[in-house]
C-alpha cells in the first residue's frame, strides 16, 4: 500500500488465532488493513466516507473487543502532524486527525488467510 498515512502495530490477541501476536494496522485513503504477525489472517477495509465530525463510535461495534488508538500522522485535511484517534471494530475502522477533526471511515471489506507475505 503507497501513499502511507498510518502504519503502527498492537500487541494483542488476535481474534483468529486466539495468540497474542503484533496486529500490524496500515491506513491509506482507499484501504486500511489489520494483518496478524502470528497467522497472518488479514482484515481489509475499504472506505465509506470521509467527514469533519465529532469523536467516537459511529455505529454500533461487535464481534469481539475494538480497539480505541492514538498515532501520530500528518492530516490529509488541515496538513499538520499530529495525534489521530485510530477506532477498530470488527466490522469498522475510523481515523480521525484531532487537530481539525477530519476523519476517515472504513468499512469492513474482506478477510483471507495470506499464503505468501503481506501486501503491505
Amino acid at each position: 500500500m503507497s501513499d502511507p498515512f498510518i502504519s503502527m502495530k498492537l500487541n494483542t490477541d488476535c481474534y483468529h488465532c486466539k495468540k497474542v501476536a503484533d496486529q500490524i494496522i496500515h491506513a491509506v485513503p482507499y484501504q486500511a488493513q489489520v494483518v496478524c504477525d502470528n497467522c497472518g489472517v488479514v482484515r481489509v477495509f475499504v472506505p465509506r466516507i470521509e467527514d469533519v465530525t465529532d469523536p467516537g463510535a459511529y455505529i454500533k461495534i461487535d464481534c469481539y473487543d475494538a480497539w480505541n488508538l492514538a498515532h501520530t500522522a500528518d492530516c490529509r485535511n488541515c496538513h499538520v502532524t499530529g495525534p489521530h484517534d485510530i477506532f477498530i471494530g470488527c466490522r469498522n475502522f475510523t481515523i480521525r486527525c484531532r487537530n481539525c477533526g477530519f476523519t476517515h471511515f472504513y468499512r469492513f471489506d474482506l478477510e483471507y488467510m495470506a499464503k505468501d507475505e503481506p501486501i503491505i
